[in-house]
């Protein structure tokens, strides 16, 4: 008499082990097609401003997460590769680093308005870039020292003489959102450019060479804090799209502006490329398993309770977007009516 296999012990045991053995030949290889290349594999991160500044904190509080979320855990080793606001390390990643995924970029998102714009000295194309993710969309606020006197916006649009803004370079926020705030809202102020990023904008102020400066609010509050703290430093102006939580007494930039104009140059100068100014990327051509992997390790680092309670205690926000979300920005901003692109050209050169 023949048996069911279903009430036979030893044909089901084989089958069994049949089962694992074949979900075993399938799985392996797909688990660990990624993992051996990264085992033992240095990552380095290359952020385009120097040590001390927004970015660079940001970066250096990733870089000491990351590395558990990707198969293989390989080592962070964060790298700060000065000049002209990012410019140098985009170019760099885009056109020498390999694109092996060992290679990640930190640079300003407005190099992408830039592009957009025309400006020279850009040798990528940042459309082609493999995004990999945002830590935090930022929003852009103006701080000044109580020493210069300007601690109340009405002090700044009413000074009698040109207030000191200190900044990077042409793509920075710092750089951007003054000539922005010159050509929309016609303010007394004059831009004092050339700092190599936000650490020494911020020491320049407290030096009295410039009167302050304006970058992310993200960064300010962190980088910033001991003067905002002691009352040495006054935020007088935010310049976003609509009102900071954190800034809701600050009056809005974009509140201020005379017509339609104005509000659009504020709009697509500084609100649009606000969202993406912190970018993560590989360079073009990364395989692109390296680089789903590479965005899923990202969003799982944001997720992580160590990594949240380390932006904590640094004071740092999140409010990530992921590679994908960040594609769909860059290729927005290249759609920016032809008029509008002459504008900024001229108030960005």
């Amino acid at each position: 008499m023949h048996r069911k296999a279903g009430k036979d012990p030893t044909l089901k045991i084989l089958v069994r082990l049949l089962s694992a053995l074949v979900l075993c030949a399938w799985s392996t290889p797909l688990a660990h097609a990624v993992a051996p290349f990264y085992e033992g594999k240095t990552i380095k991160l290359i952020v385009g401003f120097s040590a001390g500044g927004g970015f660079d904190t940001y970066s250096r509080l990733i870089a000491r997460h990351l590395g558990r979320h990707i198969p293989g855990n390989p080592a962070i080793v964060v790298e700060n590769m000065t000049g002209a606001a990012s410019l140098l390390a985009a170019n760099h990643v885009y056109k020498v680093a390999k694109p092996d995924g060992l290679t990640i970029l930190n640079f300003h998102g407005n190099q992408v308005i830039n592009q957009v714009i025309g400006k020279p000295g850009i040798e990528f194309d940042a459309r082609k870039f493999e995004y990999i993710g945002i830590p935090t969309q930022d929003n852009v606020a103006c701080g000044f020292t109580k020493a210069s006197g300007i601690t109340t916006f009405d002090a700044l649009r009413n000074a009698k003489t040109p207030v000191k803004i200190g900044g990077v370079a042409p793509g920075d926020t710092t750089y951007n959102t003054t000539k922005l705030l010159l050509a929309a809202l016609k303010l007394p102020i004059q831009l004092v450019a050339g700092y190599k990023g936000t650490a020494e904008v911020r020491l320049a102020a407290e030096a009295g060479e410039v009167a302050g400066g304006c970058w992310q609010w993200e960064s300010i509050k962190s980088i910033w804090r001991q003067g905002l703290d002691s009352g040495n430093v006054f935020i007088v102006l935010q310049v976003n799209a609509k009102p900071h939580p954190e800034l809701a007494k600050v009056p809005n930039a974009v509140d201020f502006a005379a017509n339609d104009n104005a509000k659009q140059i504020l709009k697509f100068g500084g609100h649009d490329p606000a969202a993406i100014t912190r970018p993560y990327a590989v360079a073009p051509g990364t395989p692109k398993d390296r680089v789903q992997l590479l965005r899923k390790a990202f969003t799982e680092t944001l997720k992580d309770p160590e990594f949240i309670a380390d932006a904590k205690r640094s004071r740092l926000d999140t409010d990530p977007l992921t590679g994908e979300e960040i594609e769909k920005i860059v290729l927005q901003l290249f759609k920016i009516e032809p008029g509008m692109v002459s504008q900024l050209k001229e108030i960005l050169k």
